[in-house]
């Protein structure tokens, strides 16, 4: 009897932190883009970002993450990195492919751009990544 109620026991301590483990996090969803050419705004700051890609919308609706998936944080410090390498290797355009950093990206670390300007640089820097093969920076773009 003594080892009925400890094997009781212990297997009714696993279920009970097994189910406690099983906190589903909720997600926004994220947008479906339909075009190749994607605008960003933040009509607050006045900032404006425009994507032209053949094939950014078609890999963003079916490889990234939902919106809140990711802190702004995290965007804001991934995007910081990758934005400096990008801009560096714009004006280094005798050593980087110029057809690649054809344009520097304007970002200041210091202005709140919001989570979805944040969201969608992301997000399209993890795409230019993986389509061409590049590194930028320390982080290696996942998905």
């Amino acid at each position: 009897m003594k080892y009925f109620v400890l094997l009781f026991s212990m297997v009714f301590s696993i279920l009970l932190a097994c189910n406690s483990s099983k906190t589903e996090k909720k997600f926004d969803d994220k947008p479906k883009l339909e075009s190749d050419t994607i605008r960003i705004v933040n009509k607050e700051i006045e900032y404006e970002v425009l994507i032209i890609d053949i094939g950014f919308s078609s890999w963003f609706n079916s490889n990234a993450k939902p919106r809140n998936y990711y802190s702004q944080a995290y965007l804001e410090a991934r995007n910081n990195v990758w934005v400096l390498e990008w801009n560096r290797r714009t004006m280094l355009s005798s050593q980087y492919n110029p057809n690649l950093y054809e344009m520097s990206i304007n970002y200041d670390t210091h202005i709140d751009y919001g989570y979805e300007v944040n969201y969608m640089i992301y997000n399209y820097l993890v795409y230019f990544q993986l389509k061409y093969n590049q590194k930028l920076g320390g982080f290696t773009p996942r998905i």
